[in-house]
């Protein structure tokens, strides 16, 4: 059975989705990029500018021997707000909407099924993270592609992304990778 799963999710800058994310065991493969808008292969600028409809998400190559996808949307629920609509702290406009763009139906249940676990357990108000079906996936510019590992000492990076690294680390140390 082939145990190679791909997620695709947004939870405001691609920057910090993708470096959360690639600290997880059984992730291959992380790319961070543009889904739905109505414009095919958008720039960053352009999506930036929130003018593509466009929201900074990323695909997730992962092996589901090692890490399942409940697994995985649980830390990405626990690492940025899906209650705030169209922003992640002070990055604001739908290019920051938390999403899910499931590939299967099975992923639809489970997705749908954890969203509402988490708004009846954790979260006081409303979880406003998209569910839809999978749409076009274009890949961000080469500049936007490892960036945390590439820019930790970058402000941005320091303040935004390294506190979700070490909420990561202190809630979810049977999912990090060893390596």
């Amino acid at each position: 059975m082939n145990s190679k799963e791909i997620a695709f999710i947004a939870g405001g800058c691609f920057w910090c989705t993708e470096a959360v994310v690639q600290r997880l065991k059984g992730v291959i493969q992380v790319d961070s990029g543009y889904m739905g808008g109505f414009i095919k292969n958008p720039a960053y600028r352009e999506v930036c500018a929130g003018t593509t409809g466009h929201t900074e998400g990323i695909r997730v190559e992962f092996d589901s021997n090692l890490i399942s996808y409940r697994e995985l949307l649980t830390v990405f629920f626990a690492t940025h707000d899906p209650t705030t609509l169209n922003r992640q702290q002070n990055d604001i406009g739908t290019q920051y909407r938390s999403s899910i763009f499931y590939t299967t139906e099975e992923q639809k249940i489970i997705a749908s099924s954890l969203i509402k676990e988490l708004q009846n357990s954790t979260f006081e108000d409303p979880i406003v993270t998209e569910l839809l079906p999978e749409v076009p996936f274009y890949r961000a510019e080469e500049e936007h592609r490892n960036y945390y590992n590439d820019n930790e000492q970058q402000p941005y990076c320091s303040y935004i992304i390294s506190p979700k690294i070490q909420k990561l680390k202190q809630n979810f140390k049977h999912l990090l990778n060893t390596i």
